[in-house]
Order: C-alpha cells, then structure tokens, then sequence
C-alpha cells in the first residue's frame, strides 16, 4: 500500500459522485468486488481546514437536516473527502428508505455508511485501483461515533451475493472492478447496481394518456369488495407498450374512479400517491385487467416505491369473485420475514 505522500496534491472540495450503471446481469469474475445497495441518499463529506461539511450529490447541504451525522464527522481528518450513503436501519438492521423520510423522529436509526476515500489530507486517490482506496479508507480513517460506518464488501460469486442479498430482503447489489479508479460524475460501467425487484399482479383501475396512447397506468388490490389504490406506474410504459396498453383500456372507459381511497389527502412522499390536482389528469377504467408489477418495497402506507410495469393479462373473471381474485393474486403479499445473516447491516456486523 503506498504512501499518502508519494500521491499528487489536491485540495479537499466537492467532487461530484461517481455513477453506477444498471444492468441486466450482475458482472462476474474475479475482477469484480460487491456491496450491498444500500437504499438511502448518497452523500459527500468534506473536512476542509477543520470545517466539516455534508452534502448530497447535488451539492445541498446535508448539515442541518442529518445534524447527528454532521456533528459525528469530527473525527474525519482534516483536508479529507469520503463518498458513501445516508441510511436509516430498521429492528433487523436493514436499510429502510421509508424511516429515513422521517429523519426527525427516526434519528437514531439515522447511520452514514463510507464506501470510498477520494482526498485524504489534501492528497489525491481518485486515480488509485478501487481496492488500494478501499485499504487506504479502513487503515486511515476512525470513529469514535456508531453514526459513522465503514461499509463492507464481498469478494464471492455474483450468484451467491444475490443470493444472500434476495434472502435478506435487501434492494439489490452494487459491483465495482478492483482496478476502478474514482471518475467524479460518470457512469463508465466500472461500477454495476443490479436491484433485486419484487413483483406482483395488480389490477388497472385507470391511467394517465400521453400524446401517443397511455403515459403511465394506475393500479391496486381488492381488499374485499373494494379496490385500493397503491401506485401510478410510468416505467416499463414504452411506446410499443403505450399504444398496446391503450388498445386493451380505451373500451373500459368510464366516469366513475374504482379506487375506494382516492383522492388521497396527501402524497406519501414526493413522488407517491394521488391528491386531487392529479386526479385531474386521470381517465378512470372498469377494472378488468391486471398488470405485473415489479418493485422495490411497500411504504408503510400501503403504497409501491420504485414500480415498473412488466406485462398485462385479462382478469374478467375474477371482477365478481373475491375468491377468483385472491387466486389472482391480487392483494398484498405478506410482510417479508428478513433472517440475518453475516452481510446483515447492522451495528455487529459493521466496521
């Protein structure tokens, strides 16, 4: 491992975040090391002549909003910048997107977990192999705060880090070549995430049209004889699929919403649930076809985070039938039971 010393000058400042790429196929091979994707906000920070600073990856300042976070990097030297993530841990360890939107009340399950070590000590790394950062960051830097973590990865096979990260429960899994060196703002492939998507047939109550057919579609379960609502779904709505969709929706046409639960009174988050100013947009549907949905997570209030269409089928016969819809499937699996296992992330299992 060579020394700081022998590494060329830079100053500590903002340097924008290197990319993943998303794949279709985990990267494999000997060249490659893994991690678990960790589902929270990318962060930098920064100790710049003993003034540190937290931003995201836009360059917003992270310091007042994740306070616990800012106070607990004055152990990061001075003149140095790390890259890593912002996460929230539920009871098993597991990051939680859905704690993390409520970061006042959530705090202490507030954690930042370091991934890369760009500037130490205003000298520069970023043009150093993945693996000599990585033993630089481990050997450098400690905290004396539980807030700040070194996240871990794996040196195994593509199928058994899916594999252990699918039984977990967890969003996906990130691969990065050993020899990669820092490029700040690319996406050059170097770095992979493959994100372990969950799926579900859900049925189609209404959609959003566009200029060339249906811009996104909206979908829920039955919970007995009513429909609830739990997504309007654009990814995975390609051109070929708009005019398809549109096709099969346009004869179900009517005036009347099928959702139970709509107009919500307020959005979930930024992107999640349906006021009335979007309803507005809506052409509702008799609900006789069901989607395949694939996705991340549930939210805690029954919404899907991450959705993405898949593929389409009719469903005429389970519309009258609670017992034809729940063989449909079409409800709400069951919350995933997560056993833990030694790439948990939790506090025993950490640097």
């Amino acid at each position: 491992m060579r020394s700081l010393r022998s590494l060329p000058s830079r100053e500590a400042g903002f340097v924008e975040p290197m990319e993943c790429l998303a794949v279709a196929k985990l990267p494999d091979g000997p060249d490659w090391v893994y991690e678990i994707k960790l589902d929270g906000y990318r962060a930098l920070a920064i100790n710049s002549n003993g003034k540190p600073r937290l931003y995201s990856r836009r360059r917003k300042s992270f310091n007042r909003q994740y306070r616990h976070i800012f106070d607990a990097l004055r152990d990061l030297p001075e003149n140095t910048v790390v890259d890593g993530e912002i996460v929230a841990l539920d009871d098993a360890g597991r990051p939680n997107f859905n704690l993390l939107q409520h970061s006042k009340s959530q705090a202490k399950r507030i954690c930042y977990f370091i991934f890369d070590l760009l500037i130490c000590q205003n000298r520069d790394l970023t043009q150093l192999p993945l693996i000599e950062r990585r033993e630089l960051l481990k050997s450098l830097l400690k905290f004396q705060s539980p807030r700040i973590r070194i996240a871990e990865y794996f040196e195994s096979s593509a199928r058994a880090m899916l594999e252990s990260t699918a039984e977990q429960g967890l969003e996906g899994v990130v691969a990065k070549r050993k020899d990669s060196k820092y490029k700040a703002g690319k996406r050059s492939g170097t770095w992979s995430k493959y994100r372990l998507n969950r799926g579900q047939e859900l049925v189609i109550g209404g959609y959003v049209p566009s200029a060339r057919g249906v811009g996104s579609i909206i979908v829920g379960y039955y919970k007995g004889s009513d429909l609830i609502y739990v997504a309007k779904v654009r990814a995975g709505v390609v051109p070929a699929t708009r005019i398809q969709v549109f096709a099969k929706l346009q004869p179900l046409e009517t005036r009347t919403c099928p959702f139970v639960n709509l107009p919500e009174v307020k959005r979930e988050s930024r992107r999640i649930g349906l006021i009335t100013e979007d309803i507005k947009k809506c052409i509702w549907v008799s609900p006789e076809l069901v989607a395949r949905i694939e996705y991340v997570e549930w939210t805690e209030r029954d919404h899907l985070r991450h959705a993405k269409f898949a593929g389409l089928r009719g469903i005429r016969d389970a519309v009258g039938s609670e017992e034809a819809r729940l063989r449909a499937g079409l409800r709400p699996p069951p919350k995933l039971h997560v056993r833990l296992s030694r790439m948990q992330l939790s506090r025993r299992h950490m640097t």
